[in-house]
Order: structure tokens, then sequence, then C-alpha cells
């Protein structure tokens, strides 16, 4: 056995610095590394050869690359190559277009973390409207109230948890707890910044899709991005124009779906398992528990799985429960569940707020789609702010803000989102096999978790466990989490 390091990343400032000591830029490129692998299929050489011939032939290894992906359709070769950008300045509000590639890697700027300041993006579409002033003296009132609700909050928390102020990271928790709070206020036009990781073949759908969306600040990301990272990888990166797909199909569909709506008029009907406040559930795998036993009865036996259906069928309940207890017996609060509790699944809807949306949508292994925000909804007002008396100010600077969407709306609906809060809500349709439950879990049930995002997980493991309550019997975050 041989096990070589081919390649890291590495900061550019780096890459750029060492152009100085080599004959071209060509050498420094991924392409390298994805025209060797490509060849592993059909060349008999070790891959570590594979490797210095293209890097001895750059060109050689992008007219391979080219063919190999784009000629016979071979894009997975693509995902060798890595990229890690920068992206700053981006609206709240056009983050979650970003992170709605699942393939990619994410850390950004945290609100709970950070004490905010009053940068903020103003869409062209507002300037184009003639609404800049009334929309930036809006977002300057949302921050005025920022600073006030964190001056109060911080003052609240502190007194309400003095136990916690002696240490150094108890009093950094309390003072977070207050710009968390404070944050709910802000609106999806704050700044943000974050750090990505993607590979080739993600970016180029990314280009695609950003070429395509309705926002010009999505647009401008989309160029922006190519920009910094179109010439280090031309091979791998071809197909960047937006799509007829890209471009008319949500249309389509919300024309379609809006006569077919009025034509049928409103039945009153509801199709759901269970609800519980702003989470339902609406759909479960029947028999979701024997089909986790039977799975894992499959992949610890010789038998069929038809068999092992009919034998999980048979059992009694102190034996199914013997059989997820002991998949589940040697884990640890970081161990997932075994690859089986993937075979049942969870369909929820729930109605959260931008805040809580920022975390849930980091579970990218659930299958989410949403609707746009929606001021109808109305919105979620951390408890603490009543509690310090700043409800009605809180409530005043969301009816003005509401105001202003409506005459945003006028003029660029798909614009309008940007002036909303923190606190605004919109419903997001969430699909999660039993597996990714227990991450959910684990990681937002737990104590140190935001409250926000909190709530919403137990309400989606109650409900759960009302179809499947063996399978979830042992979820909980991780503060408390015990297989036994």
């Amino acid at each position: 056995m041989k096990i070589i390091l081919a390649g890291h990343n590495v900061d550019y400032e780096v890459i750029k610095e060492c152009r100085a000591f080599l004959d071209g830029k060509e050498r420094l490129t991924p392409e390298t590394i994805s025209a060797a692998y490509a060849r592993i299929s059909r060349n008999p050489l070790p891959v570590d050869e594979l490797r210095k011939i293209a890097r001895a032939e750059v060109e050689k290894a992008r007219s391979s690359n080219r063919n190999i992906v784009f000629g016979m359709g071979h894009s997975s070769i693509a995902e060798h190559a890595v990229f890690n950008v920068d992206i700053l300045g981006v609206s709240r509000l056009v983050v979650e277009e970003i992170e709605k590639f699942r393939l990619c890697s994410y850390t950004e700027k945290s609100q709970r973390y950070i004490r905010l300041e009053d940068d903020f993006v103003v869409p062209r579409e507002v300037r184009d409207g003639g609404l800049e002033d009334l929309f930036v003296e809006t977002v300057r009132k949302q921050n005025r109230l920022y600073h006030e609700l964190y001056a109060g909050l911080k003052d609240y928390m502190f007194e309400k948890h003095r136990d916690m102020l002696s240490d150094p990271r108890g009093r950094s928790t309390v003072d977070g707890w207050a710009k968390e709070d404070a944050r709910y206020i802000i609106s999806m036009a704050t700044h943000a910044q974050l750090g990505m990781t993607l590979n080739a073949r993600n970016l180029e759908l990314m280009l695609r899709r950003s070429a395509a969306h309705v926002l010009k600040e999505v647009n401008e990301y989309g160029t922006k991005l190519y920009e910094a990272t179109g010439d280090i990888a031309p091979s791998l990166v071809r197909y960047i124009e937006a799509t007829p797909f890209d471009l008319d199909v949500r249309a389509d569909l919300r024309e379609t779906i809006g006569l077919l709506m009025v034509k049928m008029g409103a039945s009153g009907e509801s199709a759901i398992l269970a609800k519980e406040g702003n989470v339902t559930l609406v759909h479960a795998t029947p028999d979701g528990d024997e089909k986790i036993i039977a799975s894992i009865m499959h992949s610890s036996s010789d038998l069929p799985m038809a068999e092992c259906l009919a034998a999980a069928h048979k059992m009694d309940s102190e034996e199914k429960e013997g059989i997820i207890r002991t998949a589940c017996l040697h884990m640890e609060s970081h161990d997932p569940p075994l690859r089986e509790f993937e075979n049942a699944d969870f369909s929820f809807e729930v109605t959260v707020s931008a805040s809580c949306f920022a975390q849930l949508k980091r579970h990218r292994m659930a299958t989410i789609t949403c609707q746009d925000y929606n001021p109808s909804l109305g919105v979620t007002m951390p408890a603490s702010i009543r509690e310090i008396g700043m409800e009605g100010r809180f409530m005043e600077v969301i009816s003005g803000t509401e105001e202003v969407y409506n005459r945003i709306k006028k003029v660029s609906p798909q614009a309008a989102p940007y002036i909303l809060t923190n606190s605004h809500r919109k419903r997001v349709a969430l699909k999660v096999n039993a597996r990714e439950m227990y991450h959910i879990s684990r990681l937002r049930e737990d104590m140190h978790a935001q409250w926000d995002i909190r709530e919403a997980a137990s309400k989606m493991v109650r409900l759960g466990k009302k179809v499947m309550p063996l399978t979830l019997m042992l979820t909980a975050g991780k503060d408390i989490f015990c297989p036994t």
C-alpha cells in the first residue's frame, strides 16, 4: 500500500509569491490533478507518474479535461479541482442564495457573536425604482434600534445571569445572548461575509444559476466570482451562461400553479399527520420503525430484504427496541447513527424567522425548499425584548418596515425582501431521513443551541417520535445524549 499526498489548498497570496520562482504560472493550476485522475481508468501508469506527466504538459492536460468533462460527460473529474473563495459585502439575503449549493462548504460571519455595524446593501432595483432614500432611512431606523436593544438586553442578561459573569467564557456567552436577540430587528440587506470552498463542477453550476437569478446582486456576485476564478481552471469551467431551464422554469411554474389554484378554488382540505405550533409533519415513511429495523437486519445477516421486512413486522415491541438499542449502543455524542437509518423519511413544513432559517439551511443533507419571506406570517420577537419593555418600539419599527416593503413590492417584488428583518418569517418544506433527524437533534436541541432553532428542532423531533417512536427514541441534544 502507498498513500501519497497529491496536493492541498494554500493561500492564493502564497501561490502568487511562488510564481516568481517558476517558469510560467500554468503549472500552478488544479487542472493537472484533474487530468491525471481522469487518466487513471485507462492508463496503467501509477497515478503519481500520471500527475508528473500532466504537470509537464499543461495544455495537453487541459485538452484532455475538455474532452473528458465536456465531450464525454464525465463531470466528476472537475470535482478534483477545489477553490477557496472570500466573499465580502454581500447582503444577508443573497447569502441564502449562495448557500443553496449543498456540496459546497461555508463558514459565515455570525450575527450571534459579532456586534454588527451599520453597513448594508442598497439593491440596484431599489435605486432604479427611486426608493433609495426611503430604503436607507428605514434600514438606519432598524440599525438604531438594534444598538438600543443590544444595550438594554446586555444589562438585562448580565443581571439575569450574574452567576456566569466571573468566568470570561461565561461572560462572553451572556453577551452573545444579548447580540443574538438584538439582531432580530436587523434587515436582510445587512452586509455579510463568508469563506466558501467548492470544486470546479459546483463552481460552474453556481455561475450558471447566478446568471439566471432575478436579483441583480446575485448576477453581480456571479460575475465577480467568475472574474476571480475563471482563469485558474478554464478547462473545467465552461458552461456559465444561464440556460432556458434556469431562467424560466420557476416563472412557468408560478403561472401554471396560479391558474390551477384559481380553477380548483380553496378546497379547505389539509393532509397532515401532526402539528405543533409552527411545525407540521406532513408525511412520514409508513411503518418507518419496521423499515429501519429491517434495513439493520439486512446488513447484519444474509437474509433477503423481503424476509427482513416480514420478520420485522412479526416482532414484538421489546424485540424491535432491542435492535434499535443495539444499533446505537456504542455511539458517543459525535457519532452519527448507522446509514440504515436513512431508509425512513419525514416531511415537515416549518414557518420560521430569517434568524432561524439561517441555521436550518445549514443542514444540507436535508432537502430544503422554501417560499419567499411573507409579512403576513407575522414576526418572531425574542421574549427578552418584551421583558425589557421594548416590545412597542420593536413592533413600531416592524410596522414601518412592512409599509416600506409594500411600496418596494409595487416597484420590484423580487427586491422587497431586502428591507425585511431577521424576525420576518417564511414557510420552509423540509424532508429529512431519520439519520439526519439525529444530527438535527444532537446539534439543535443541545442546551447551547440558539433558542429559536432549538424550539423548531424540538417540535420536529416530538412530532417525528409520534410516528417512529423506536427509531427516534435516542434523539437528544449532545449535552444529554446517552445511548443506553
